[in-house]
């Protein structure tokens, strides 16, 4: 949800508020998602304002109480995930009216943007939290399903040039969750999933926290359902111009966790990366060239 259903209104009128209710008013335009999920007192909470204030600035904003502006909220909520349709209508009316090129240009805009934002300290502090995680378990799971997956997949292909601590919870089958079953508290289960949440992602998730086996989450929000399980998150950006959320900030994450969890295997990464290479050598897996200056390079 890119914009709360009331923000038309709250700009409106905020500049006729108090301090304390513009404080609250800036919480709702900033965090319309957490509007629709968290309890009246949390975001009190957040927006560093009493809970009273949250109910006088719904009065403010013409409404009955809070329990209504929440309402808003939870039900725009809905109507944003409720599908991909109603969001590529819009695309397919701006592609029309812009044009292919400045709908690509948007969308790569909004991706260094939400990429660059992974380097702000808040984040950073998370991936290390988590790589550090990682790099401690005995065995590192990895869980995404449908357009998570690749996030998933990058991370246990990295992990699996380093050793042999790396199990993709795949569903091929329908047996790909199994493996999790053998888990315990010395390993760790990196779960990916966005707004609208894969179920099963979810339900496997849980199903580890309960185990005594720690979650690390790659996920939207603070307040998303793997986020609630997680000894440790890190929050990526979905927002896109396009019909379809956003996963490449998911996939960087994934390199990043992948690039620093090698960074702390030291010398044993180093010497599963050879055995890594000569066996890739050795099955002839890369397609060789020269290149312009006559060296061999691989892809």
């Amino acid at each position: 949800m890119d914009q709360g259903p009331l923000s038309d209104r709250i700009v409106g009128v905020f500049d006729g508020l108090s301090a304390q209710l513009q404080a609250a008013a800036r919480y709702l335009l900033e965090h319309p998602r957490e509007v629709a999920l968290l309890s009246m007192r949390e975001q009190a909470r957040q927006a560093g304002v009493q809970p009273a204030t949250m109910t006088r600035l719904a009065k403010a904003l013409g409404l009955a109480g809070y329990d209504a502006l929440r309402q808003a909220y939870a039900d725009a909520l809905r109507g944003d995930r409720a599908g991909f349709l109603g969001k590529a209508d819009a695309q397919l009316k701006r592609q029309k009216l812009k044009g292919d090129h400045a709908l690509a240009a948007e969308m790569l805009a909004a991706l260094g943007a939400q990429i660059a934002r992974l380097a702000e300290p808040p984040t950073l502090e998370s991936l290390v939290a988590a790589a550090r995680r990682l790099a401690r378990a005995r065995r590192v799971y990895c869980l995404g399903l449908r357009s998570s997956h690749p996030a998933a997949w990058q991370l246990h292909y990295i992990l699996s040039l380093i050793g042999e601590k790396t199990v993709l919870l795949d569903s091929s089958a329908g047996i790909g969750a199994d493996a999790i079953g053998g888990a315990t508290g010395a390993d760790v289960l990196l779960a990916v999933s966005v707004a609208p949440y894969t179920r099963l992602t979810v339900e496997i998730a849980g199903y580890a926290a309960e185990r005594g086996v720690p979650v690390v989450a790659v996920t939207d929000s603070l307040v998303s359902p793997l986020a609630k399980l997680a000894a440790e998150t890190v929050i990526v950006s979905t927002d896109s111009p396009s019909f379809l959320h956003a996963m490449t900030p998911a996939f960087v994450v994934a390199e990043v966790l992948g690039a620093l969890v090698a960074g702390r295997s030291g010398k044993a990464a180093l010497a599963a990366l050879g055995r890594a290479e000569d066996r890739l050598a050795a099955l002839n897996i890369f397609h060789t060239t020269a290149g312009p200056t006559g060296s061999q390079s691989r892809s």
